[in-house]
């Protein structure tokens, strides 16, 4: 019987076939009122990937010593604004996803700006001290281990930025959209660097570029823009370790921007939506080239299946993108409260038995 880790490895290197297809829950797995209900639910204090055992473990960087003001940057605030260390002001909402409302760079107007801007320090080695210690001890227990580097360019610079204006900038204010995408991707190498050194076994990058109707900018500047810093952060995680994994999240329909992600260096898809991909289309047409994680709707089957359906959901996908290796199975994004606790239960069910 394989461990969690060789699990894994197996089947997103697509070298064999697992004893089972690995899984996991997405993002910690809860949003605060679904961790509620799993904790009332099974009376555990575990974090739910310890309770459930998920095939995967998680390191992130250690804390800044940096304390930057970042009110400087807005003419006034809310009450109950908090700050991110990139400077990106959110408020709460009664919907459990932060209102990033406050965009730092939104009102600089030339490339110096950004260079001067107080960018913050996930790049230096002393935010990773921690990190290879207990890359090995969940090793040593036998899983495979992720650095998350989430809003990976694209995200982060339209959180900066602001959505519309950082969209705009690529057609009227090109160099201003060069120098933000260079600075996050410089940063970002340097934590692609440390995770790599550290041990793990996978680096999870993420950029939402597509909608659910398809593209969310041409082609062409996604790839003046967005792609070379993913193949820079890649190249750069390989040439410390060719064996780590390269993983990337997009939501939405992503098949029109698949030939890119292969093309900079991605190796796992991630979360390929049912509702809005033909799953089989993209597995007879990339299977041989990447490996996927993920394939279970959040906006349909978890939320208003019933259990059944769940479990039919998981069989169906895992035949579909994991018949000859090559899945971890998960839901498509984090679970929130319109997921019955039935259908947690029956996907952790059925995916648990999984086996090939």
């Amino acid at each position: 019987m394989m461990n969690s880790r060789e699990r894994l490895l197996t089947a997103l290197r697509r070298t064999g076939i697992p004893d089972r297809i690995p899984f996991e829950i997405s993002w910690g797995a809860f949003t605060p009122l679904l961790m509620k209900t799993y904790r009332e639910k099974t009376g555990s204090d575990l974090p739910p990937e310890e309770y459930f055992d998920f095939d995967t473990r998680f390191v992130l960087p250690g804390p800044t010593k940096l304390k930057t003001d970042f009110s400087k940057y807005f003419p006034e605030l809310d009450a109950d604004v908090s700050f991110d260390e990139w400077g990106v002001g959110s408020v709460p909402t009664l919907y459990e996803i932060p209102d990033y409302k406050y965009h730092p760079l939104e009102r600089m107007e030339d490339a110096s700006q950004i260079d001067a801007y107080a960018w913050p320090d996930l790049g230096e080695a002393y935010r990773y001290e921690d990190v290879p210690a207990k890359v090995k001890s969940y090793q040593k227990r036998g899983y495979a281990v992720c650095g998350e580097m989430y809003q990976t360019i694209f995200e982060l610079a339209w959180l900066m930025r602001g959505m519309q204006t950082f969209l705009t900038d690529f057609y009227l204010e090109p160099e201003i959209a060069h120098a933000i995408c260079g600075r996050i991707t410089e940063i970002r190498i340097s934590q692609a660097r440390h995770f790599a050194h550290a041990g793990v076994d996978i680096i999870r990058l993420g950029d939402d570029v597509v909608t659910q109707q398809g593209r969310m900018m041409s082609a062409e500047i996604y790839r003046e823009f967005i792609q070379p810093g993913v193949k820079r952060i890649v190249a750069a995680a390989k040439e410390v370790n060719p064996e780590v994994i390269v993983f990337m999240h997009c939501c939405g329909r992503v098949e029109d921007v698949i030939d890119d992600l292969i093309d900079a260096g991605i190796e796992v898809l991630n979360p390929i939506q049912p509702e809005c991909n033909d799953l089989r289309r993209i597995k007879e047409k990339y299977g041989d080239r990447l490996s996927f994680w993920g394939g279970i709707g959040v906006q349909s089957v978890m939320p208003h299946g019933t259990p059944e359906d769940v479990r039919r959901a998981v069989r169906e996908t895992a035949a579909i993108l994991g018949a000859d290796g090559g899945l971890l199975i998960a839901p498509a994004h984090i679970l929130d409260p319109s997921v019955p606790w039935e259908n947690v239960e029956a996907f952790i069910d059925a995916a648990r038995r999984l086996h090939d």
